[in-house]
């Protein structure tokens, strides 16, 4: 057989073999690409025979090579595709979902019960016109004590243990200096400061089922002309009413706080027994909520305020305090734990 023949003879083997394939696999394919035209394979070695012809015959055989090549080269393409689409459907028919079957239910979260606690609050004060204001949770002792009428020799510091950085940086125990900065910078020409500001405050309590070294606290303060302990009352009890229904009354009681004078404690009745005595409210009918009180003429003159034209409440309550309350949870770890099973009560 010439060589002519052989080249034949070769084509019409390897397209009888591709037309015959029927492995959906790529390296089936590949191995039999590389032994009819790899370096080593079936026309490389029939090229070879190119030296034994004539001078006349070797342009003539050469083009039949090249065309050769040209055509095995566009059938193994060819075939690679169709080995791809089949290797395509096999892993669709194989992942295929049944759309007849149920759905799966997707199970939802939900916000914290103290987020949603704060929530609810920022959208009672939003209502009543007051702005959210945000602050430093590291901040200057000159801030959260001295602006606060507690100078650094005052014993009601002991009342706050603190976390000190440095001896004039610390994590706030309050947001009470959120107060004074934006007292600082208020515009009393353009109408009265109403403002609240919520977050996270540090103290060096003993966790236990009542304390945790850090907390969440929303303080309040109002500063304007004719500002009085009516407004306060007032103020309190639409607050109280909103977060522990309509039928709620609160009272005042005579307390101390270096920032406010005078200064209240202030109670709401008891919301399980309705001011009879239950285990809730101790058997007094009253649960305390907060502290509040007339701004301390001291911390008006501090921020450049005029005490005698001017003048305001603040109050603060816990963000802690009031979910427990409302939601019967008897220790505050379960805030912070991260536990579902505590989470999921709350949705």
């Amino acid at each position: 057989m010439d060589l002519q023949e052989q080249l034949q003879a070769l084509r019409n083997q390897t397209l009888d073999q591709l037309k015959a394939f029927n492995g959906n696999h790529t390296k089936e394919l590949q191995d039999l690409k590389v032994a009819v035209l790899g370096k080593k394979g079936s026309l490389t070695e029939l090229l070879k025979g190119l030296k034994d012809l004539s001078a006349d015959m070797r342009p003539l055989v050469g083009k039949q090579v090249n065309e050769l090549r040209d055509v095995l080269t566009t059938a193994f393409d060819q075939q690679a595709k169709v080995v791809e689409a089949a290797k395509i459907k096999a892993q669709l028919d194989a992942e295929s979902i049944d759309v007849t079957l149920p759905g799966r239910q997707m199970t939802l979260g939900n916000r914290h019960v103290l987020t949603q606690t704060n929530e609810e609050i920022e959208d009672i004060f939003l209502g009543m016109g007051f702005q959210i204001v945000d602050g430093f949770e590291v901040e200057k002792d000159y801030y959260n004590f001295e602006r606060m009428n507690l100078p650094k020799d005052h014993p009601a510091r002991d009342m706050q243990d603190t976390f000190y950085i440095t001896e004039e940086i610390l994590l706030r125990t309050h947001t009470s200096p959120v107060q004074a900065r934006t007292l600082d910078q208020h515009d009393f020409s353009k109408g009265p400061l109403k403002m609240v500001s919520p977050g996270r405050v540090f103290r060096r309590d003993t966790d236990d089922a009542t304390h945790s070294h850090q907390f969440h606290q929303i303080e309040g303060l109002v500063v304007g002309k004719n500002i009085s302990m009516g407004d306060l009352k007032g103020t309190l009890e639409m607050i109280i009413k909103k977060m522990f229904g309509e039928e709620r009354k609160i009272r005042l009681r005579p307390s101390y706080f270096p920032f406010t004078e005078p200064s209240v404690e202030v109670d709401v009745s008891c919301f399980k027994c309705g001011g009879k005595g239950c285990n809730v409210c101790k058997g007094t009918g009253w649960i305390e909520i907060l502290g509040a009180g007339m701004v301390h003429p001291s911390v008006l003159e501090m921020s450049g305020v005029n005490s005698e034209e001017y003048s305001g409440f603040a109050f603060g309550l816990g963000q802690e305090r009031i979910a427990m309350l409302r939601y019967g949870i008897n220790d505050i770890r379960g805030f912070y734990q991260g536990d579902m099973r505590f989470s999921e009560q709350f949705k």
